[in-house]
């Protein structure tokens, strides 16, 4: 199920399954509500999206229960999380997928709810997004490339070229938004060439993890998997998480991945990941584009967890091409 896309005046719900609204400074919530306001559309916020707990995330009972409330509203049309963090897995067996099966609208977050995203689309059927936060909208600088794309998926239906973004940055933009660096980008890199067009899976790499041996994890199948992860995941643990992957039964099912651009404080750099992409024998057969704008670095595109995507792995032209989304 792909969910209708979004019109002027549509009500967004922020919700925050992970870590709370609390944490975000006045200023940015302000500016990422003018940004969306001035979009055309109408934000709104859950119940508990503000809440500040003492413990590690606010009860489960009351991140579901916002879930809930987003899903059975008919007045929101598009439910846009706060920001990540480390336990909205902790939600999972506490989801009414029935409800969120008849209520299909946009679902739209990275990071940790790679966890909510991947398990809506494989109990439901229902096409989620990774792609910007509510907070990521608070940005004064290097925001026009993820918004462009936010707004493209979610306003258009025809196939659309993920092109890469001009330049990046990988500094804490929320602690000082004036002092900035950008880095020139030079697009996407190849490391095996091919084609493959399939259904699009992933998002962070160690949070999909999780899902590993239980019935939220989706099926490779057929899939074209997008991969990132940030600052925490250094070299050696990305090998293992991927490994990890790959022992999955329905792996050899993967036509195709896109690797999104790592952190500095990862120490992961192009030569250390292809010895470890070329140290799989598993991967040899498929096309494999890195280096790719979405992930823990700015800016980022929104692409979607159950629609269908083509990738060319040419050296020349790489292309990423969302064909429903």
């Amino acid at each position: 199920m792909i969910p209708e896309k979004l019109k002027k005046g549509d009500e967004i719900r922020v919700i925050s399954p992970a870590k709370s609204l609390s944490i975000v400074a006045p200023d940015q919530q302000e500016l990422a509500v003018e940004r969306l306001n001035q979009a055309g559309f109408k934000v709104t916020f859950s119940t508990y999206a503000a809440e500040s707990s003492q413990f590690i995330s606010n009860p489960v009972d009351h991140r579901v229960t916002d879930i809930h409330e987003a899903f059975s509203d008919p007045n929101v049309k598009a439910i846009l999380t706060t920001l990540g963090g480390y336990d909205s897995n902790q939600l999972l067996n506490r989801l009414d997928f029935d409800l969120i099966h008849k209520n299909p609208k946009i679902f739209c977050g990275y990071s940790d709810i790679t966890a909510l995203s991947n398990t809506i689309y494989n109990k439901t059927g229902l096409v989620t997004y990774s792609g910007p936060h509510f907070s990521s909208f608070g940005m004064e600088k290097g925001i026009d490339y993820t918004f462009d794309h936010f707004m493209s998926v979610f306003t258009e239906t025809e196939p659309q070229n993920i092109h890469p973004a001009m330049d990046w940055s990988d500094d804490r933009w929320y602690l000082n938004q004036q002092e900035r660096q950008f880095h020139t980008n030079t697009g996407y890199e190849v490391l095996y060439e091919g084609v493959a067009e399939g259904t699009s899976i992933g998002g962070n790499l160690c949070t999909l993890n999780l899902l590993q041996g239980t019935p939220y994890m989706p099926s490779l199948t057929n899939s074209i998997l997008f991969l990132e992860d940030d600052m925490l995941s250094d070299p050696s643990t990305f090998d293992r998480d991927l490994q990890s992957l790959i022992h999955q039964p329905s792996f050899e099912g993967v036509l195709g991945m896109v690797i999104g651009r790592f952190q500095k404080e990862s120490h992961m750099d192009d030569d250390t990941l292809k010895q470890i992409l070329q140290s799989k024998k598993e991967l040899e057969h498929i096309p494999i584009l890195y280096n790719a704008s979405f992930g823990h670095t700015t800016p980022i595109f929104t692409f979607p967890i159950g629609g269908r995507v083509r990738i060319e792995a040419h050296r020349q032209s790489p292309t990423i091409e969302l064909l429903a989304y």
